[in-house]
């Protein structure tokens, strides 16, 4: 497998959540899980200039939370057993299913030919119970692989995705795993970021500047990617 390495050390102090007590006791080997996170995104109002804008759906994680207390997120979560079953019963275009396996080809979901289907599946159903929207397959385009490194207490192997807002209808607050849930300019977002006053993780706030370089639904989903998993460098750790 290919692997891209990003260094987060320059914000290891402003993931939300405390270095210290997401790290794993010597020794301890902690299973990576499979899980998806759908960055909804759509073409706001004008900047005053004129300038177009860019919007994405975010959820404000409550801070009792024993990952990610307290930061901004995507819609999300790991896959279930139950998207298994409804990745049986998808009925997805085989065209669609043989792009994504195309686009996931240099991560572990092509490791099973079935597992593009459970991962639509999954991203599908945690958007519905986080938002209430439903998610049309062919709303999704693959976007990005990021895995948890070692020595965390919860690792994830998480395949982003971005899907255009107009595609999913009204999205709305769903979750007790956060306080609330909006539609927030990309701007907006990365500048309160900037001065502290909002709280990303390294994948959502990458993420979240490439989709704001890009500039609008269009661009966005009209680019080509090619997916390498990324696997964030720890301080202090190998590998």
């Amino acid at each position: 497998m290919r692997e891209v390495k990003e260094d987060c050390t320059d914000r290891s102090d402003r993931l939300g959540t405390s270095v210290a007590t997401n790290i794993a006791p010597e020794g301890v080997v902690v299973p990576v899980k499979p899980a998806v996170s759908v960055i909804m995104v759509r073409d706001g109002a004008p900047a005053a200039d004129g300038s177009p804008s860019l919007e994405v759906f975010v959820q404000h994680r409550v801070t009792t939370m024993d990952f990610a207390a307290g930061v901004v997120v995507y819609p999300g979560g790991r896959v279930d057993p139950q998207d298994h079953e409804a990745a049986a019963t998808l009925g997805a275009d085989p065209a669609l299913l043989e792009a994504h396996a195309r686009a996931w080809a240099a991560t572990s979901a092509a490791e099973d030919p079935t597992f593009p289907s459970v991962l639509i599946a999954t991203a599908r159903r945690e958007v519905e119970e986080e938002t209430g929207a439903l998610l049309p397959v062919t709303a999704l385009k693959p976007w990005a692989n990021w895995i948890t490194p070692p020595g965390r207490t919860k690792r994830f192997d998480t395949f982003f995705y971005v899907a255009r807002g107009s595609d999913i209808g009204t999205p709305e607050h769903r979750t007790t795993e956060a306080y609330t849930s909006e539609w927030l300019s990309t701007e907006y977002i990365l500048e309160e970021e900037a001065n502290e006053r909002l709280k990303l993780m390294r994948p959502t706030l990458v993420l979240l500047q490439e989709v704001h370089r890009l500039g609008s639904v269009e661009a966005i989903m009209s680019t080509e990617r090619a997916i390498d998993p990324v696997r964030p460098k720890v301080p202090g750790k190998v590998g």
